[in-house]
């Protein structure tokens, strides 16, 4: 038979869905839980080991396995039950009530929309970069183990994130391998008539139709647009091509496609959010299209549905530099945003400029979507309590005269999805311990349960893991170095490096100058000499990537790599390219020690370093991010003074000293130190330490019931609030603003009167308040913290009214005589049930 005739009788085939059990099996692929409950692995491994080794993505596996393989495996009774007792598991937890209906089963809080550019979710679905999309794609698996009413929505990149090889000269190359969406775990969104939903944004010149998408993860679902509709103009197809990539440009109309579009997918799939979660600045876009559909409902003005929809909104912010949030020109804004501005919200575009700017009036001042975002949120939080500090230094010009402490920016510190990153010998050691859903409560009881486990146990497990990892590390060489053109010789020699029972450092995370990869290579001499120890080795594998544009990133990765191949380097230093999750889990799974040397405060929080912490890997990291909170001598080893300094170069000299010394004097020599059983006993006291303590502390299950205790049920309440009776309190609430703003100019104080008297001090003071209601303003004394300690706060009582003024009150308060009397001094602020000041409201008037 012809090789023409073989193609057109293929037609006739059975198609995979035509097979009994098909649709069981997609179920169970398109479900990506199986990034973190593997109860399914053995469903693929055994349709095709060799596949299923390669990808770890069962729908990959399912799509191209053959019919015959198909018919086969769902022939067989013992696999076909297996596939059907797993089906409906799933289908038995989805449906079964969690914390969260368990914690709140009164709640009106029915969805949280969670925006974000980027979502690590699993290696099958790389449309991530680093940090951001770990704590987004960690947030959403927490969501589902606890049930919190929470649906993502992201953009679908043709390309995602860069992938990295080290060529022959120890060189970055950067690659963009397709993502075939036919390969994704993932599904077209379709309307009631079967049509794919589609959805066409407003750019210059041309709409833009956007494809929708829909993953599958646990309770929760994922939404996702993209560009490469055969619709669009061609430049138009390619927004959605690589997440980080191209110029200002193409960065707007991305932020623009997640934020509007996003919100208007919602519309379209009947979804209406009491809450949505901005994860960084890049979606603050989606502040302006709620406020459009909410002004589309009630045919309020632009300013009536901001002052409602703000208050279901939140903004988390991941920056801790200035230099670091999204900016673009006022032409630009006025390109793409400005008919947006006038059409659709009914403002004009300086009023639209005037939402990202410091000083509306400055034509030249960029537009900043942190601004955008704050402007357009009801509450604001860091990632770390040190992050929350450094945020409200880098937001206070938005509040001038207010307090540093007083800048409305709370922290929230990051965690991470445990089940995702930990081995599997973890699992199982916990779980001895724990009980098997240790995750999805509240966790009061793990800290004392795992402390229960024997030092042979933990020492035995200890070995175990990190034995795997030099096993992966090896083979994942071997490869690398064979496919960038090295030796016969060498791609055999990796096969043997390194040694399963020798200390084990670990370092992988984006290659950039602040994070300090190279403090390490401070002095190469005495790092090699560390390492090189024959009575007490180590070794160090390295793993990060450099952004395509960042130069000097990557002239660090290639200092690291001219180190290594240096002969006397070789056998204790390995580089292991293409840092994606799949290595991240092999390194955090089975490290001794994670270091972190990041310069104090830039590291907003961090997570790499809590993956370690289930795995019984322990931390050494500059205080800086979560470690800053974290540390204390039992659980880890620290770098730093706590503080931060002008001169970088000459610190990074004392740190990189200070890190040598503190690896040669405390943490080999107690990897070292055994017992007569071969048991390091201090070592495994404070692996213990860190596990019990720090595990569930800094895990995505604390996190997410903070963000919903915190924030998710108060927004939706307040938003619930301002949204009823058609806006009404929001037409209160400008109005509010507006006699504020027009009046607050004119307020004044008279002359302070205070009396000592004994135990307590009294201040009296006039207040003249020109034609504004004086139940708009709060008349308050106020003194700084002592020692750090919060600050005094009292307000006064309206005595009496002044005869003969315009709108003059005397006001009084009592205070303890504790605190001379010139420490307090007299303030007025907006006041107003329902409203959060100073983010609604920034007025502020001192007496002295």
């Amino acid at each position: 038979m012809s090789e023409q005739t073989r193609i057109s009788h293929s037609k006739e085939l059975l198609l995979p869905t035509d097979i009994d059990g098909y649709n069981s099996l997609a179920e169970l692929a398109l479900d990506m839980c199986w990034t973190w409950n593997h109860a399914t692995d053995q469903v693929w491994q055994q349709m095709d080991p060799e596949l299923w080794d390669l990808t770890q993505n069962p729908w990959v596996v399912l799509q191209t396995v053959s019919l015959e393989t198909l018919n086969r495996a769902l022939a067989e009774p013992a696999l076909r039950k297996k596939i059907d007792d797993l089906v409906q598991a799933r289908r038995d937890v989805t449906g079964a009530p969690a914390w969260f209906q368990q914690a709140h089963p009164q709640s009106s809080l029915n969805c949280v929309a969670y925006f974000s550019m980027e979502f690590m979710l699993g290696e099958a679905l790389p449309i991530y970069s680093g940090g951001l999309g770990n704590v987004a794609g960690d947030q959403l698996k927490a969501a589902s183990d606890l049930g919190v009413p929470v649906i993502g929505v992201g953009l679908l990149y043709q390309k995602g994130y860069f992938r990295q090889e080290i060529d022959k000269d120890g060189v970055q190359q950067s690659l963009f391998p397709y993502n075939d969406p036919g390969q994704l775990p993932i599904t077209p969104l379709r309307k009631p008539n079967g049509e794919w939903l589609r959805l066409e944004i407003a750019l210059p010149g041309y709409s833009v139709w956007l494809r929708t998408w829909q993953v599958q993860v646990g309770r929760v679902k994922l939404f996702l647009l993209d560009s490469n509709d055969s619709a669009n103009y061609p430049a138009h197809r390619g927004i959605t091509s690589e997440l980080y990539g191209g110029g200002p440009e193409l960065r707007l109309k991305q932020e623009m496609l997640l934020g509007i579009g996003g919100w208007r997918l919602l519309s379209a799939l009947n979804f209406e959010p009491e809450v949505c979660h901005l994860n960084e600045g890049h979606a603050a876009c989606a502040v302006l299209e709620r406020a459009r559909s909410f002004m589309d409902k009630t045919g309020q003005s632009f300013e009536v549905a901001l002052a409602v929809t703000r208050a279901g909104n939140l903004f988390t912010t991941h920056t801790a530099v200035a230099a670091g949030f999204d900016r673009f020109s006022p032409a630009l804004i006025e390109q793409y945003l400005g008919r947006y501005a006038e059409q659709k919200l009914g403002i004009t575009l300086h009023d639209l400029l005037a939402l990202g700017r410091l000083n509306p009036d400055d034509a030249s001042e960029a537009f900043n979507m942190a601004y955008l975002a704050i402007r357009g949120s009801g509450a604001v939080n860091g990632v770390s309590r040190l992050h929350g500090k450094v945020s409200r230094h880098l937001f206070a010009p938005l509040f001038p005269h207010w307090p540093l402490e007083e800048v409305p920016v709370g922290h929230i510190t990051n965690g991470i999805h445990v089940p995702t990153w930990d081995s599997a010998a973890a699992d199982s050691l916990w779980t001895r311990a724990c009980s098997k859903d240790r995750w999805l409560g509240t966790m009061e009881t793990l800290e004392q349960d795992i402390r229960s486990v024997s030092d042979a146990s933990l020492w035995k497990f200890r070995t175990s893991t990190r034995k795997k990892l030099i096993e992966y590390a090896r083979h994942r060489l071997s490869n690398q170095l064979a496919a960038s053109g090295a030796s016969p010789q060498a791609v055999e020699a990796a096969k043997y490096l390194f040694d399963p029972d020798t200390l084990t450092l670990g370092f992988g995370r984006r290659f950039a100058s602040y994070k300090r990869p190279n403090l390490l290579l401070h002095d190469p001499d005495r790092l090699l000499r560390l390492l090189s120890n024959t009575q007490r080795p180590a070794q160090l594998i390295i793993a990060g990537k450099a952004h395509p544009a960042d130069l000097a990133g990557q002239a660090l990765i290639q200092q690291w790599i001219r180190f290594i191949r240096r002969p006397e380097v070789r056998p204790h230093v390995i580089f292991l390219s293409d840092y994606d999750m799949l290595l991240t889990q092999h390194l955090v799974q089975g490290v001794d020690v994670w270091l972190n040397t990041p310069r104090r405060p830039w590291e907003a929080c961090g997570t790499s370093g809590m993956k370690v912490l289930v795995n019984g890997g322990i931390n050494l990291s500059e205080l800086d991010g979560w470690w800053a909170e974290a540390y204390a001598p039992e659980v880890g080893w620290a770098l730093g003074d706590g503080q931060e300094h002008d001169d970088d170069l000459a610190w990074d000299a004392v740190e990189a000293e200070a890190l040598y010394d503190r690896l040669e004097r405390e943490v080999i020599p107690e990897f070292y130190s055994r017992d007569e059983q071969g048991i390091p006993s201090a070592w495994v006291a404070r692996m213990r330490e860190s596990m019990a303590l720090l595990t569930a502390r800094f895990s995505t299950n604390r996190a997410v019931r903070e963000y919903t205790e915190q924030h998710y049920l108060s927004a939706a309440s307040a938003f619930r609030q301002r949204a009823a009776d058609n806006g009404a309190m929001g037409v209160d609430i400008v109005n509010w603003r507006h006699e504020l703003d027009q009046h607050w100019g004119l307020l004044h104080f008279g002359d302070v009167n205070i009396k000592t008297d004994g135990k307590k001090h009294i201040f009296e003071v006039p207040v003249y308040f020109d034609d504004l209601n004086s139940e708009a303003v709060q008349v308050e004394l106020y003194a700084d913290g002592v020692n750090g300690g919060a600050a005094e706060r009292a307000a006064m009582q309206c005595m009496r009214r002044l005869v003969g003024t315009t709108n003059g009150h005397v006001f009084c308060a009592e205070v303890s005589a504790a605190r001379l009397a010139t420490d307090y001094t007299v303030r007025l602020i907006p006041k107003r049930d329902g409203t959060v000041v100073p983010l609604e409201a920034t007025h502020i008037l001192w007496q002295r």
